[in-house]
């Protein structure tokens, strides 16, 4: 492993110190938990115990004996969720994984898991980062019960895995794995479903065009294959130690899957709190964790959502990142891949390339990646330069590969895609941002032009098609922040701004929403902060006030006096109702910051 790059090291030293506090009273609060009787299940009481033990069936013996650990299952199964389908099986196998090594199990509870694909443009996107807090707190009840050595997590999509995450670390004493179900088989090439989205906004196909190019995308059981947030979750777990090695990109149904999982169980058993190897999760995450997650997603192209995510879970293992943070480590970190949205491959096609472990294997021999940090595995992240096979009917692991087999895909830290990261920090007199370039060609990286404000997708899609927007502009959505609808993704104008874009416009998006982790070739100003219904100058813009976005300096102006204009004002009859949304309306006046992660400030234990 080579000596860690000195930026890579400021930026840990800088987050240490930040953190010092927040840090020192989580550890004492996990200590503490670890040494309450009320999480041991020898002290519960007969009557307590009984309760927890009833449904065990052939277990009930060896749980009620209380000396065997006791794995808690957390899933965020449901057969809506393509990428949680394969879910339904895993608690059978991994019950009888357990027995086999001296142990039992349980589904502990169940998540909520939405998915953000079905979901765009409608009513639901407006609940789905909020969603991410609702299982952080779902995982909380889960492990509630205090009969718990150790937890398996069930999760792959967008918010599920960062909920999950969050959940766990708040009862951080347990030692936690994270179980992963793997991609889809590949559909239809990325590329051509794309350009079928952009031939039915043009008005070019029908419906039936649509959804014959949409159903041989996505058919079948897993994740979607494309390099969003689910997949850029599966390498972040990873990446953190949170997985076994080369679990993140295997099929559902596959041989070695199963087997994954069923050594994954056997590893919580071993380093569960009965166990002599103990390995808490909240002390196994801590800055190097979060530090290698950032460079993870800069040197994979990953999804911006995780801007929000790594803050707010970070947060909850008492650790404070900013935007600083991702920008700093950007100027230094190769972006080592294309996957679409950054090119044409799928996470197929990456992992065939040579995948993750050699991502890993490339940034540790770099020093690039920090080796000492803990793992679930092994010693440390050091370890995971490895990659799953049978040998002999068993399963085993080997060195990464030393070479990428497709280098269109997969390349060396040496001979990179870019030299810089996938993301950008924006800063400017419209405050902070977050932007994706490793899409964006660089001719399209700096754009001045009129704004046009809208303050829903619908008024952008409505504009579009009158052709009031072919022309050079800068889309600008507004009231699209945590406290103002949730947050929502703006997916939906992607294959719009992309046609003004090849009529030789240039175009591209500001606003205090999200875009997709999918997000492609439109330069996008996202996550804007303050957002407009908390002052901030992205509410004060106005029709013709000429922006400049420029992702090469990492600015974001409006030549406009702003000052004597008033601040945007959430109307009432456009407040979010309906389809739930009134369910979310304290979460949303509570949500901190985008910077802060845009969830509730007493999940993130951050002021907002």
């Amino acid at each position: 492993m080579a000596e860690l790059h000195p930026i890579i090291i400021d930026v840990l030293e800088r987050i240490k110190n930040r953190s010092k506090d927040s840090r020192a009273a989580y550890l004492a609060a996990i200590d503490e938990m670890a040494n309450d009787k009320d999480q041991d299940r020898t002290a519960v009481s007969c009557s307590n115990l009984a309760h927890a033990g009833a449904g065990s069936g052939a277990d009930q013996n060896d749980f009620l004996a209380s000396k065997k650990p006791n794995i808690g299952i957390v899933t965020s199964y449901n057969d809506m969720l393509s990428a949680h389908q394969p879910f339904e099986t895993f608690p059978a196998i991994i019950k009888a994984a357990a027995r086999t090594v001296g142990a039992t199990a349980q589904v502990a509870g169940g998540v909520p898991a939405m998915c953000d694909g079905v979901t765009q443009g409608r009513p639901g996107m407006e609940l789905s980062l909020l969603s991410r807090d609702v299982i952080a707190m779902s995982t909380a009840v889960s492990l509630s019960h205090g009969v718990y050595d150790a937890a398996l997590c069930l999760g792959v999509c967008d918010k599920i895995v960062p909920g999950l995450v969050i959940g766990a670390l708040s009862f951080g004493h347990l030692p936690c794995i994270f179980v992963p179900a793997g991609p889809m088989s590949s559909g239809l090439p990325n590329d051509e479903k794309a350009a079928v989205r952009k031939a039915f906004a043009k008005g070019e196909v029908g419906r039936e065009a649509l959804l014959k190019a949409e159903s041989s995308a996505y058919h079948g059981a897993g994740t979607c294959t494309f390099y969003g947030t689910a997949n850029s979750n599966q390498m972040l777990m990873e990446i953190m130690g949170l997985h076994l090695p080369g679990a993140a990109f295997l099929h559902p149904h596959s041989d070695i899957r199963h087997a994954l999982t069923v050594a994954t169980t056997e590893q919580a058993v071993s380093i569960s709190r009965k166990s002599n190897d103990y390995r808490p999760i909240g002390k196994i995450l801590d800055e190097r964790s979060f530090v290698n997650a950032i460079i993870g997603l800069h040197a994979t192209g990953g999804s911006t959502n995780h801007t929000l995510h790594l803050p707010a879970m970070a947060a909850a293992a008492g650790i404070i990142l900013t935007w600083e943070d991702f920008s700093d480590l950007s100027n230094i970190i190769p972006l080592l891949t294309r996957i679409y949205p950054n090119g044409s491959a799928d996470v197929n096609q990456f992992h065939a390339a040579g995948g993750l472990s050699f991502v890993i294997r490339e940034l540790l021999e770099s020093g690039l990646l920090d080796g000492s940090a803990g793992a679930v595995w092994g010693r440390s992240i050091q370890d995971y330069a490895a990659e799953p096979i049978f040998q002999n009917g068993n399963l085993e692991w080997r060195q990464a590969p030393k070479t990428s087999s497709d280098l269109s895909i997969l390349r060396p830290v040496q001979k990179p895609h870019q030299s810089t990261g996938g993301l950008k920090m924006l800063s400017g007199n419209l405050g902070k941002a977050v932007i994706k370039i490793s899409a964006v060609l660089e001719s399209s990286r700096v754009i001045t032009a009129p704004a046009e404000v809208f303050t829903n997708e619908a008024a952008v899609k409505a504009a579009y098609n009158k052709g009031e927007l072919d022309k050079d502009v800068i889309v600008v959505v507004i009231a699209q922040g945590p406290q103002a609808n949730g947050m929502p993704e703006l997916h939906s104008l992607t294959p719009l701004l992309a046609n003004l874009q090849d009529k030789g416009f240039k175009v591209a998006l500001v606003t205090d929403g999200r875009m997709s982790g999918a997000s492609g070739k439109i330069p996008a100003a996202i996550h804007v902060f303050p957002e407009a219904i908390d002052g901030g100058n992205i509410g004060r813009i106005q029709s013709g006030d000429i922006i400049t976005l420029d992702a090469n300096t990492g600015t974001l102006n409006v030549d406009a006096s702003l000052t004597d204009r008033p601040a945007f004002i959430l109307l009432p009859s456009v407040n979010p109702n309906g389809f739930g949304r009134s369910l979310f309306a304290q979460m949303r006046s509570q949500s901190a910051n985008a910077e802060a992660g845009g969830g509730l400030s007493v999940i993130l234990g951050q002021n907002t």
